[in-house]
């Protein structure tokens, strides 16, 4: 589907009759809505199931982020979608579902139109107190140049097909025969100054870099993106389902996409120490806000598999579909699907 709001026009992967149980699938940096599609086929058939592009990815329009407003830009974009009516029927609340950066579209979300989502379920989301150090000057530039080309090769480290074997998920198999589709999804990503990773700006103190104003990457730095507070004090708590593998490399308390922890391991040189840049606990973070959220009246669930990485609706497709049931069955009974524990 084709949808023009706020001036762009976005491209929708939708499934099933408008009056379906609801669910909004939001998804992550370097991929599009297609990369739900492992997890979509295993859907039943009566969901309205709605996975949009988002703004410089897959088939919708490009337009620039403004990293100063974190991740708004692209919650602005659902947003102003839902109130298209073409999705939802009027005053529907679906369960939203987001994966990595597309977890922090649906945080603000939540903090901005509450009255929007019935259940969230988080699938190894950013920290809510923001990702990284550096910004967009700390991405890989070879990873960039060749996203750009739309390189399809293993003859690299960066190359995005070896980063999606051995970044995206644990183990590459489980990619299977969606492998080139998926590939398709993250070589669909917009780059440059106003998309990714955004505008870099030289620093003299390490890491060398600080987050510009511009840019995805720039839009989910702690600087431009904090919305733990704001999620513990939203006045409607919908319940919260974590979803994590235990061998995700991206979200981690010793992520090896943190400089700090790569300076650490002596990745990267000049690493001042643990007193000045302590490596992110990324989990911990999350963790600590959605107790802090179970606290304030909301609830959640941490669900976590062994052995699986950054995209569990991927690795355990069956597992994360039959979690997504059980929380669209519990929405549609308008009673908690979670409960505040590990």
């Amino acid at each position: 589907m084709k949808l023009t709001a706020r001036g762009l026009r976005h491209n929708l992967l939708v499934r099933g009759p408008i009056d379906g149980p609801p669910v909004l699938l939001v998804h992550g940096n370097c991929s599009s809505g297609a990369f739900w599609e492992p997890l979509v086929r295993l859907l039943p058939g009566h969901w309205r199931i709605v996975a949009p592009d988002l703004r410089g990815y897959g088939e919708t329009e490009t337009a620039p982020v403004d990293a100063t407003r974190g991740l708004r830009d692209f919650s602005d974009d659902l947003i102003a979608l839902l109130d298209t009516g073409e999705l939802f029927p009027a005053g529907t609340r679906p369960v939203v579902v987001g994966h990595s950066m597309g977890c922090g579209v649906a945080m603000h979300l939540l903090v901005d139109a509450p009255e929007r989502v019935a259940a969230l379920v988080l699938e190894a989301p950013l920290s809510p107190y923001g990702l990284g150090v550096g910004g967009a000057g700390a991405a890989n530039p070879d990873f960039v140049e060749r996203l750009s080309s739309g390189d399809r090769t293993t003859d690299a480290p960066a190359s995005p097909r070896t980063i999606l074997r051995t970044c995206y998920v644990a183990d590459p198999a489980s990619l299977g025969a969606d492998e080139e589709m998926l590939l398709d999804t993250v070589l669909s990503t917009a780059t440059g100054e106003g998309n990714y990773p955004g505008d870099a700006v030289a620093v003299e103190e390490w890491p060398g870099a600080a987050p510009g104003r511009r840019g995805v990457l720039n839009a989910m730095a702690p600087r431009w993106f904090d919305v733990a507070d704001d999620l513990v004090a939203v006045p409607v708590k919908p319940p919260v389902t974590w979803v994590r593998g235990d061998s995700d490399v991206i979200v981690s308390d010793a992520s090896l996409f943190d400089l700090a922890n790569l300076g650490k391991l002596g990745a990267v040189p000049g690493w001042p120490g643990e007193e000045l840049y302590p490596p992110q606990p990324m989990i911990a973070q999350t963790r600590e806000v959605l107790e802090r959220y179970a606290e304030a009246g909301g609830s959640y669930e941490e669900i976590v598999y062994t052995g699986v990485g950054h995209s569990p609706h991927i690795e355990r497709a069956t597992d994360f579909a039959d979690v997504l049931r059980r929380t669209v069955e519990t929405a549609e009974n308008g009673a908690p699907s979670g409960t505040a524990g590990r």
